[in-house]
């Protein structure tokens, strides 16, 4: 009797389980849309023959050009060994470049190639689109308002591991 009380508290959705009587789900439900997004993208973008986490990669050194493979390790929260795999990989395919480090004989900065950037518009295309469906039937104000929430919210958690 106690187990059916306690599966009677267990909400099933699709795609995660959660306890009902939670007093706030938000964040199962964050994760299960940002999943849920990382998923669609994925699928989105598998035509270019370039994965999520290839991706991930792709975008930091967009926005970090010469970032040394330590920091964008650190930025992706993986390990450099990890992150050394999937900039092999994007080596091969001419989409990054690793260059020396002035002083630092070990270190190498990551630099989109030129044949990396249609593609990183491309993907920056399918991505906005995507967000456009996400965010369908939100207002303006919505959106913004939800923007900042989301933002507010991983300021927070941003702080909090930097102080521990």
């Amino acid at each position: 009797m106690a187990v059916h009380k306690l599966l009677s508290r267990i909400a099933y959705n699709k795609h995660c389980y959660y306890i009902s009587h939670m007093s706030d789900p938000i964040a199962f439900a964050m994760h299960d849309a940002a999943r849920l997004f990382r998923s669609r993208f994925d699928a989105r973008i598998k035509r270019l023959r370039v994965t999520g986490p290839q991706w991930r990669v792709l975008v930091i050194v967009a926005r970090n050009p010469g970032i040394t493979q330590r920091e964008a390790a650190e930025l992706l929260e993986v390990e450099p060994i990890t992150l050394s795999r999937k900039v092999d990989l994007l080596e091969q395919a001419k989409l990054i470049e690793r260059r020396a480090v002035a002083g630092d004989r070990r270190a190498r900065a990551l630099h989109l190639t030129d044949h990396a950037a249609p593609l990183v518009e491309t993907m920056r295309t399918e991505a906005m689109d995507l967000l456009g469906e996400a965010l369908d039937g939100f207002s303006d104000a919505e959106q913004s308002a939800f923007s900042n929430y989301v933002e507010r919210f991983r300021a927070n958690l941003s702080r909090r591991s930097v102080m521990s």
